[in-house]
């Protein structure tokens, strides 16, 4: 299964790589290949929903960690005295997680970094990329490179891939090709209309069509009460990712399906695309980075091609529907983060109160539509900064 994207990923990487349906998937996979259930995971409470429910499918516990107001990633500086047996990166938007720090804490503890690299493809941290810093990363091609879905495993030690071929084996979905086809059909239209006038009506069919999930504010809906059962089952079972599969799923009802070679051609022409737009996104995050509002990390990784740059703003729900009417639609948003999104399901964090402020005010615009978005960004004001707790 996609042996020349694979190729195509090492020489990037500098690892041996293995394809997956998804970055979901693979993440289970990892978790579940290097933890053991019961053990506790240090995660960012500000990621993907499904996220969540892919690490409790792995049966691990998240525990939730401080969040850094200045780029959105967990606080290296204040996890030390917390108890976990592995940590999870997010290097949201693009923008890196401290690994060097993550990386010397786990390397002390004798427990795997693991690295959730969908927003960091193009993002490198001392010329070293993302994704390949700890027992193993895992990338999105659905993201910077605007594939079809599907995911990446970069792997520290080619011993690591029997295990995980069998993994893939065990939790993926037989291929359909009128599923793949519909999926590459999406996806083009996707890249087709977004940044034009026509990208609004086609979130507002999707969204009457049923194609985007039911959600909450920015969040799916929980339903706790369907959730409890299943969730009281994987110790005694076998379900892993399938028990949880209606929240890991959220917008990707075919996450684990394998998908085939007409996606595999479209993604490798994809990442050439990706390529060619280096130099653009890169002007798009110095542009935006000159904003007052951006965060603070966007300026000390201006020279990285970020996924989308993140702004700290007042009045966010007003300025994403200002946002709209320029064709520019604004996603990635995790607002509220799992400490209250989930209370219950997870460890909250100690110092819940940079995660909140942060989801609260995020903004993230894609720096390929920084011209588009700029009529309504240059009217936007920055929210108040609280003090940083001692």
């Amino acid at each position: 299964m996609f042996k020349h994207l694979e190729t195509e990923f090492a020489s990037r990487l500098g690892r041996d790589c293995l394809a997956v349906p998804s970055n979901r998937l693979g993440l289970f996979m990892v978790l579940k290949h290097l933890m053991a259930p019961g053990e506790r995971l240090l995660m960012s409470p500000i990621t993907a929903d499904e996220i969540l429910f892919l690490v409790l499918a792995a049966g691990l516990r998240p525990i939730m960690a401080p969040v850094c107001r200045q780029s959105g990633n967990i606080d290296a500086t204040r996890i030390d005295e917390l108890n976990f047996d592995g940590v999870l990166t997010t290097n949201l938007y693009g923008l890196p997680d401290d690994v060097h720090a993550l990386g010397r804490l786990c390397a002390e503890r004798w427990i795997p970094l693991i690295e959730d690299a969908a927003h960091a493809l193009q993002t490198t941290v001392g010329g070293v990329p993302v994704g390949t810093f700890g027992a193993a990363g895992v990338f999105s091609l659905s993201k910077h490179a605007g594939a079809a879905p599907g995911g990446m495993i970069a792997l520290s030690s080619p011993h690591q891939r029997p295990a995980l071929l069998e993994m893939r084996e065990r939790w993926s979905t037989p291929r359909y090709r009128t599923v793949e086809l519909a999926a590459l059909l999406k996806t083009i239209a996707r890249n087709t209309l977004a940044g034009t006038l026509l990208s609004l009506p086609a979130w507002h069919m999707s969204h009457a069509l049923g194609l985007l999930e039911s959600r909450q504010g920015h969040r799916i809906e929980l339903r706790r009460t369907a959730l409890a059962p299943r969730l009281g089952g994987l110790a005694s079972s076998a379900a892993g990712v399938g028990a949880l599969d209606p929240w890991i799923r959220a917008d990707n009802h075919h996450y684990r399906a394998r998908p085939g070679s007409l996606t595999e051609s479209y993604a490798l022409r994809r990442m050439q695309v990706m390529d060619r737009q280096r130099e653009r996104r890169l002007a798009g995050v110095a542009s935006l980075a000159a904003l007052p509002m951006a965060a603070p990390a966007v300026r000390d990784h201006i020279d990285q091609p970020l996924f989308r740059v993140p702004l700290l703003v007042e009045n966010r729900e007003r300025a994403i529907e200002a946002l709209r009417g320029q064709g520019v639609i604004t996603g990635y948003i995790y607002d509220p983060p799992f400490d209250d999104y989930a209370p219950g399901l997870i460890e909250p964090s100690p110092l819940p109160q940079a995660a909140n402020w942060w989801a609260r005010h995020v903004l993230p615009v894609d720096p390929l539509q920084a011209e588009q978005a700029w009529p309504v960004l240059a009217t936007l004001s920055s929210p108040e900064v609280p003090a940083r707790p001692a």
